[in-house]
């Protein structure tokens, strides 16, 4: 079946972002970008490499703007390895416009490439706690983009894009999960989603099981009704 053309996902190697490339991948051609933005769970980078293979994507670009860390400072949890990560969502889970950065980032490389879509993994779970997760951040953000780029694509130079998420498409984490799992089967399992790095097990590492990333990852999994075969080192999925 012939591709729709190009999208630029944003992919972390995290399960909701994973889920939605390999969406996209059904209809288009792919092409993926990782942030390394000075997060204290990298091994998430590795695994996109991973999903990169896997997804086919036509590139995968790891972009390092690891010098964010020192401009964020003590401003969240996510880049500060001094805070406790919390099981429940907080506003030190909250990463200055991140979701802007990447975005801009990716679009630029959209418009380099005649890519139309430029897609990332908010989901309807993720509105209430994360503005730059909604639909009107998505849609406000690409109309700015596409006014800085205003005379070259009424030239015909470039083209113009949308920025596409679950959440646009009003799926919720579970619809996600399903949609994903349909696709890659056990392959799901090897998406990355703690906050950290991990906890050492043998000869690898697994999932703390504890950050709320982690419990959104379980919960997601039972209400979906797929059995988890995520490796944790704190196994309940609530306090």
């Amino acid at each position: 079946m012939p591709k729709s053309g190009k999208a630029v996902c944003i992919v972390s190697g995290g399960m909701d972002s994973v889920c939605y490339a390999a969406a996209l991948g059904q209809r288009y051609d792919i092409y993926m970008i990782t942030f390394a933005y000075g997060q204290r769970a990298r091994r998430e980078v590795t695994r996109s490499r991973r999903f990169s293979k896997i997804l086919r994507a036509v590139d995968h670009r790891v972009v390092d703007i690891g010098f964010m860390r020192s401009l964020y400072g003590k401003s969240n949890a996510l880049t500060d390895a001094g805070q406790e990560l919390p099981r429940d969502f907080e506003q030190s889970l909250v990463v200055p416009i991140r979701n802007a950065v990447f975005i801009t980032i990716a679009s630029a490389w959209a418009m380099s490439i005649g890519a139309k879509k430029v897609a990332y993994g908010a989901h309807l779970g993720d509105i209430p706690s994360y503005p730059d997760c909604r639909p009107e951040f998505a849609h406000s953000l690409a109309e700015a983009l596409n006014l800085a780029e205003a005379d070259s694509i009424s030239s015909g130079r470039r083209e113009g894009i949308q920025i596409t998420s679950p959440a646009t498409e009003k799926l919720d984490k579970p619809a996600l999960v399903r949609k994903g799992y349909d696709i890659l089967g056990d392959k799901i399992f090897q998406t990355w989603s703690c906050y950290t790095d991990g906890v050492k097990s043998g000869a690898g590492y697994i999932h703390c099981g504890r950050c709320e990333s982690c419990i959104n990852r379980k919960v997601s999994f039972i209400t979906a009704r797929i059995e988890d075969k995520t490796r944790y080192a704190e196994n309940s999925p609530r306090n």
